[in-house]
């Protein structure tokens, strides 16, 4: 019996999608995956796996009761707001926290 051969992913073998992007966002695009120092393509991916993942933390977060003691009168009041906004708000917000805090992290070590 012959091993069985494994799939190698490459460029030719990988599964395609066509996406018609807004005006201006094929640029953007391309600004960010130079200023990361990575192709369009792995820019494009790398945001996808990262909205995915928080996609995920977010129904693992939302099963956390406002009674737990773990939180703060603070924590359950942004948790009650947030469980208040539409999914879609709360990706978006969670988005724009992820980028602030990315936007932080790349602030300190360009200071270093």
């Amino acid at each position: 019996m012959q091993p069985m051969k494994q799939a190698i992913y490459s460029s030719r073998t990988a599964d395609k999608f066509v996406v018609r992007l807004p005006d201006g966002m094929r640029e953007r695009i391309a600004d960010v995956a130079r200023n990361h120092h990575r192709s369009m393509n792995s820019e494009i991916i790398a945001r996808l796996e990262q909205s995915l993942l928080q996609e995920d933390a977010l129904g693992d977060d939302l099963s956390l009761r406002l009674d737990s003691p773990e939180l703060s009168l603070h924590e359950r009041e942004l948790l009650q707001r947030f469980r208040q906004l539409t999914r879609r708000q709360q990706n978006a917000l969670v988005a724009l926290i992820a980028q602030d805090s990315e936007l932080a992290t790349e602030g300190m070590t360009a200071e270093q």
